[in-house]
């Protein structure tokens, strides 16, 4: 009887220093941070969505893995941000493929105009051996992890004082695009002379006149108020574009590798949440949100498609991207 109570206390023992190692170890498991940079509004769908992310990340993270994400550019202009990135900095950036163009040429095809028609055809880019490729050569010579890039903010459209009918009646009328080539060819290519400019500073460039007009969706549009300052919505549809949520390919890899999985798993899950919800929802509710406040309409209907999407042809051309959008539509079984 003695000896079965010497083991009965003996195991309580190793059973209690056993618990107290465990928790001692969940109390000192490590945190990761990651600051989170994008430059639309508080009040725009994706700013809730990156939330959603983060709270998700939390979640399966125990809390050891926080993402805090900041709107309007609040941790500086986008370019600054992409550049701490390859630097290592735990930072990540709302970018676009005009801009990761920059560093690898062949993936801003991705933002050229009418590259993809749906939120369908932009899921299956990602199981391209092309996109593989470029995605590959963006974490091993530039140092940029994509999370991912299931996040369809729409279709662009031109907001402007003028009705828009056909590309001649974009001739001299100065629109705001990013600095970068194939974004500002592609506005070009439809009619328009682009002018690069910030997007903090378009409300400002259009109430001097420094620009004439945006190109934006209808949902950025309405949240930044633009009906304020320019009469009419032309619905273009000139790009669906694609975003990409992009963070330091080094601190990536400094994550264990259970939350390097779930890091990218619910950035994906979001941005498909609100990738169907923007395209269904959000974009035609403030398309009428616009209307409602006095804009103008010009609706597709009223728009020479053809005549867009053929102009469009000259910004591939102008950059030498044709052959790479051929191969990735071969890929696709996509017809031009």
């Amino acid at each position: 009887m003695r000896k079965s109570l010497i083991i009965i206390l003996l195991l309580a023992i190793v059973a209690s220093g056993m618990l107290f190692a465990q928790a001692s170890a969940e109390s000192t498991e490590k945190k990761y941070t990651l600051n989170f940079n994008h430059v639309l509004t508080a009040q725009d769908p994706y700013h809730e969505y990156f939330l959603k992310w983060a709270e998700r990340v939390s979640e399966r993270t125990n809390g050891n893995l926080t993402i805090n994400v900041f709107s309007s550019g609040q941790l500086g202009v986008e370019e600054d941000i992409l550049e701490q990135i390859r630097q290592g900095a735990n930072v990540g950036q709302n970018t676009d493929a005009a801009r990761l163009g920059m560093y690898v040429p062949g993936i801003a095809v991705m933002n050229g105009p009418y590259f993809v028609d749906n939120l369908e055809d932009i899921i299956r880019l990602n199981d391209l051996p092309t996109v593989q490729q470029w995605k590959k050569e963006l974490e091993e010579k530039e140092g940029f992890k994509i999370l991912s890039f299931f996040w369809c903010q729409g279709f662009r459209e031109t907001i402007t004082n003028k009705p828009i009918h056909t590309p001649s009646d974009l001739n001299g009328q100065r629109i705001r695009t990013p600095g970068s080539p194939i974004w500002q060819e592609s506005v070009r290519a439809i009619g328009a002379e682009p002018v690069a400019m910030n997007y903090g500073d378009m409300f400002t460039g259009l109430q001097t006149k420094a620009i004439d007009g945006l190109e934006l969706s209808f949902t950025a549009t309405a949240t930044g108020n633009f009906a304020e300052v320019c009469k009419y919505a032309n619905e273009t549809k000139h790009i669906l574009l694609i975003n990409f949520a992009v963070i330091s390919k080094s601190w990536f890899d400094s994550l264990p590798a259970e939350y390097q999985k779930i890091l990218e798993e619910e950035c994906n899950n979001a941005g498909l949440e609100v990738s169907k919800k923007y395209l269904e929802e959000i974009d035609p509710a403030n398309k009428q949100k616009l209307i409602d406040s006095g804009m103008i309409l010009i609706p597709e209907s009223e728009i020479d498609m053809d005549a867009f999407r053929k102009a469009g042809e000259a910004a591939y051309s102008k950059l030498g991207l044709l052959e790479v959008r051929d191969q990735i539509y071969k890929e696709l079984g996509k017809t031009k």
